[in-house]
């Protein structure tokens, strides 16, 4: 129970091995989802003998910590509130003066530690890793933060741009608060959680059926519709100007839960000037997929025969404690490191996105088609479609489960997008057969044109690489003697390589939500993340655009409404939505291709 400056105490498990016979530096993890107990590190030596490490510690465990896991405040045994935030101010409790105090009280006061400590985590876990960039501890060396949220309301988990990612904020919300001593999952009385969403109505009704104001950070999320103070202060990463410790950031291109975070991080701590140690590693992973035992697919697609999340562990994350804690082995020597997707290489960039990456346009025709040429003019000017709140698209396949602890949640973002595809709410535009491979590093994005006949829409961007529809083989197919299942061939397969909403009302300011004009079309820019993929020769690429992606997405009544999470079930209309593809408003992908 370690304590913290305020005289809380924190619960902490100290694993060292009993042959330990030097000095060894303190790698620490805090988390909010329970310390691993005493029991299970001696069932698994009793079990394991001389092999008892976690397979994500395997190849850490080699180079020899002494490793450290603390509950935060407020969780399980640990004293105090916990607050589910991510506010740094130096005169209240915070996670970014609990994890100095507790480097303190370690470095003090374990026996034959060797005078450095790093901390690295995924998700919640990298969160409190990144805190530290704000106020380390002298002996803190080296920080991995992986997948961690950096701004709650302008992406990760709970938002994407200001539009609620309602199905994950209510489900997470209910996890971490509804029991201090465990992690609780809501109990549907559905099977189809699409259907229990579309059944609540109004996001107002989760508290008035449900919730009846037990769960403070869903509260505080219906309090704070727009991007006010209370959103700026959780937005830690802007107080981020430096990587004043080596830093390896982690992302995953299909991180389902915190795909933003990490880059920011890393453009952050450039903004006083470019650090060598300031880092960032990518993969073609879902959240935390790098810390599992392999990491040879995503869902059905396959990695060429590379086991990913091992050669991340072994080759970039060990090499980097070892450097910094160890003080053995090189530093990295570049700025970026990718598993580039398509082509299935690893690569490394001196710069991101490299220096010989070119916004390149792939325009939407009113033909349907994908093309780098430009329109021109005559003909139609666009194509529509009636969105309708009470039928809204599925964000995957139907029955949805729920987030946890169903497994399909880890890789939605990888779902063959066939399944909408002859739905009227969702238009599509595809390439030809490509003749060539393009090559996509660095941040990709759309630029939509587009109206609504409503006062407040949402648009949501697809762009998705299409398998041809022969002689594609999935992961599992890779081995002959498992045959499976005919819907588990890539023969056609859509796999989506980013996807993405903005929300009508914040078009123009993020503080201050404002209507949309009725049916007078204005530029919709859609961030699509950063990716290195290959669109492979003989593939197509595809973009669909829809107004609607339910339950991960709360619906947007399409009448402008104060807050949407005060709305009535009145308010929700339809509305035809309308795309431009003139060549006075000619929508577009900008693609970061790389010259040859």
């Amino acid at each position: 129970m370690i304590p913290m400056r305020d005289g809380i105490r924190l619960q902490t498990a100290i694993v060292r091995r009993a042959d330990q016979s030097g000095p060894l530096p303190i790698l620490l993890e805090r988390t909010p989802y329970g310390i691993p107990a005493q029991q299970e590190f001696d069932e698994a030596a009793a079990k394991n003998g001389a092999d008892w490490t976690p397979p994500s510690w395997k190849e850490l465990a080699a180079d020899g910590y002494i490793f450290v896991f603390q509950n935060l405040r407020g969780r399980f045994k640990s004293e105090g509130v916990f607050l589910l935030s991510s506010q740094y101010d130096p005169a209240k409790p915070n996670e970014t003066n609990d994890a100095y105090d507790t480097i303190d009280w370690l470095i003090k006061n374990v026996p034959n530690n060797n005078g450095k400590a790093g901390i690295y985590g995924v998700s919640y876990v990298g969160l409190t890793a990144g805190l530290t960039l704000l106020h380390p501890h002298p002996a803190l060396k080296a920080v991995s933060e992986q997948a961690s949220p950096v701004d709650q309301w302008m992406n990760d988990d709970m938002h994407r741009y200001g539009a609620l990612r309602e199905s994950y904020a209510f489900e997470y919300s209910v996890l971490e608060q509804a029991d201090k001593n465990k992690n609780t999952n809501f109990d549907f009385d559905l099977y189809d959680t699409y259907d229990w969403y579309l059944r609540l109505g109004p996001l107002s009704e989760a508290n008035a059926k449900y919730l009846h104001g037990s769960i403070p950070y869903w509260n505080e999320m219906m309090q704070h519709p727009d991007y006010d103070e209370f959103w700026k202060k959780e937005a830690w990463v802007n107080q981020l100007h430096s990587s004043p410790v080596p830093n390896l950031n982690v992302a995953g291109f299909w991180d389902q839960e915190d795909p933003w975070g990490p880059w920011q991080i890393f453009r952050h701590g450039d903004e006083r000037g470019i650090s060598a140690t300031n880092l960032i590693v990518a993969g073609p992973w879902f959240h935390g997929e790098w810390q599992t035992p392999e990491g040879d697919r995503i869902g059905i697609v396959p990695f060429g025969g590379h086991k990913t999340a091992l050669e991340f562990r072994q080759n970039i994350e060990a090499p980097f404690f070892r450097h910094y804690l160890h003080g053995d082995g090189e530093a990295p020597k570049w700025k970026a490191a990718t598993f580039q997707t398509g082509s299935n290489t690893w690569h490394e960039y001196a710069t991101w996105p490299p220096a010989n990456s070119t916004p390149t346009s792939l325009y939407l025709r009113c033909d349907g088609k994908l093309s780098f040429e430009a329109p021109s003019g005559g003909g139609p000017e666009y194509r529509q479609y009636v969105s309708d709140p009470s039928n809204p698209v599925p964000y995957r396949a139907r029955p949805i489960s729920p987030t946890y602890p169903r497994p399909e949640w880890t890789t939605w973002e990888v779902a063959d997008q066939r399944f909408v595809e002859n739905r009227p709410d969702v238009l599509t535009w595809e390439s030809l057969a490509l003749d060539h491979d393009i090559v996509v590093t660095g941040q990709l994005a759309a630029k939509l044109y587009a109206s609504s006949s409503g006062t407040d829409s949402d648009f949501v961007v697809k762009l998705i690489d299409v398998y041809p529809e022969s002689g594609q083989k999935g992961a599992e197919q890779e081995t002959p003697q498992k045959p499976l299942p005919y819907a588990d061939s890539l023969n056609g397969y859509e796999l989506p390589l980013a996807m993405e909403v903005r929300r009508g009302r914040y078009l123009k300011s993020y503080e201050s939500a404002q209507p949309l004009v009725a049916n007078q079309p204005v530029e919709w820019d859609v961030p699509l993340r950063d990716h290195d993929h290959v669109f492979l020769k003989g593939h197509r690429i595809l973009v669909q655009v829809q107004s609607t992606w339910f339950p991960v997405i709360d619906r947007n009544p399409q009448k402008f409404v104060p807050s949407i999470y005060n709305a009535a079930a009145a308010d929700y209309v339809p509305a035809t939505q309308r795309v431009y593809c003139s060549s006075q408003m000619p929508s577009q992908i900008v693609l970061p291709v790389m010259k040859q």
